[in-house]
């Protein structure tokens, strides 16, 4: 029997992420790699998903999403941003982010449209609009600022355009873009409407005073932008995977159509539990941003120490670090040689991007106890040769 796999997904090697978790489990290294915290979340979270999973229906629960859960989302984005959203038809609950993004894309994209993507981009948006036949177009972003150029991204913008993806806060980079960026942004999907993918997984996560402002928000965006948010980074509770879409109804409705036939629907005590924590008061969200803040400083500092140039990190669980002056090695190699004779984990920034990638840059996880980022900064004094 010939079997004849789909040649885009086949093309496909294993993420970084599980070659550089493998690696750390077999070298006994500090994981400051994968982005996951390594402490669940709030307690009280927790305690409403147990009981609703004991208390509660564990059948399908309504496709769009639990209704308590929609609400919940809808008086989010009322509380946060001033946004007036209509639950039963501008909210869609999936099985995580992932998720989201992959029916939003499926939903818009066909053979012979064209997708802008901006590079570095996390992994998954690339596979997934090749697999809907359209082809993508790349937007790099240059080091150390990561600033959206207007001439770049009209450069880029055809007939064929039919959306943008968008990051921000940006993972891997932890840029936050301003709202000058994000205006020109939403002035260019207007003008050549064309629909932007919104992907704000870390809204909750932005330091030194910044607030997250969502694209949709901006003039002209409303009826042309998906939001998605997710719960996993909000509640540090990554292995829930529930991810969130906001939209207009017209939007929403057609990315229903794809969700319905990839996962359908969601565990309904893990909503529950994400709509009782979508309401919790504004001293979590302050204190999820002062705590993470707080880590990021302490690895940037014992980092710098080391010789790491730290790049500016307005958001997200990570840093990237230019190694320039530790090493001349390609960023994969040095990131191997980390783990192995090191004991840390890291990520390349290269597999973030299409082709030749000059840059030495490697993003470590602050998502992390504080014994847990002194013990890799620990180890890795003793590599470079420290005390």
């Amino acid at each position: 029997m010939s079997i004849t796999p789909n040649a885009t997904f086949a093309a496909l090697g294993t993420t970084v992420f599980t070659v550089m978790s493998a690696l750390a489990s077999e070298h006994g290294a500090v994981n400051l790699g994968q982005g996951f915290p390594d402490t669940d979340g709030p307690e009280d979270v927790r305690a409403v998903a147990a009981r609703a999973l004991m208390e509660h229906s564990n059948q399908y629960p309504p496709m769009r999403g639990l209704p308590a859960l929609r609400q919940a989302v809808a008086d989010h984005e009322a509380r946060f941003y001033g946004l007036a959203v209509d639950p039963d038809r501008q909210v869609l609950v999936t099985s995580g982010a992932t998720e989201a993004l992959t029916a939003s894309l499926m939903a818009f994209l066909s053979p012979g449209d064209e997708a802008i993507l901006i590079e570095p981009a996390y992994d998954s948006y690339l596979p997934i609009i090749r697999n809907t036949g359209a082809t993508p177009r790349f937007l790099r972003l240059d080091p150390p600022h990561w600033r959206l150029e207007e001439d770049r991204l009209a450069a880029l913008i055809t007939d064929k355009t039919r959306l943008l993806v968008l990051n921000t806060p940006h993972n891997p980079v932890g840029r936050v873009f301003s709202d000058e960026e994000l205006a020109m942004l939403a002035r260019l999907a207007a003008t050549h409407d064309f629909l932007v993918v919104s992907d704000e997984v870390y809204e909750h996560l932005v330091f030194d005073g910044r607030r997250h402002r969502p694209l949709i928000t901006f003039p002209g965006m409303a009826e042309r932008t998906l939001k998605i948010a997710s719960a996993g980074k909000t509640f540090s509770l990554t292995g829930w995977k529930v991810g969130m879409v906001t939209g207009a109804p017209a939007l929403i409705d057609q990315v229903a159509k794809v969700h319905q036939f990839l996962t359908f629907t969601t565990p309904p005590n893990l909503q529950a539990a994400v709509a009782y924590g979508l309401g919790k008061d504004d001293s979590y969200y302050a204190g999820l941003v002062a705590d993470m803040q707080a880590r990021r400083d302490r690895l940037a500092a014992g980092l710098a120490a080391l010789g790491f140039d730290v790049l500016p990190t307005e958001g997200t669980y990570f840093l990237t670090c230019d190694y320039s002056r530790l090493s001349g090695e390609d960023d994969v190699t040095f990131a191997r040689r980390l783990v192995a004779e090191a004991g840390v984990a890291t990520i390349p920034l290269s597999p973030f991007v299409e082709g030749d990638w000059p840059h030495r840059l490697i993003r470590f996880c602050f998502a992390k106890q504080d014994v847990v980022l002194d013990e890799g900064v620990a180890r890795l004094r003793r590599y470079f040769g420290g005390a």
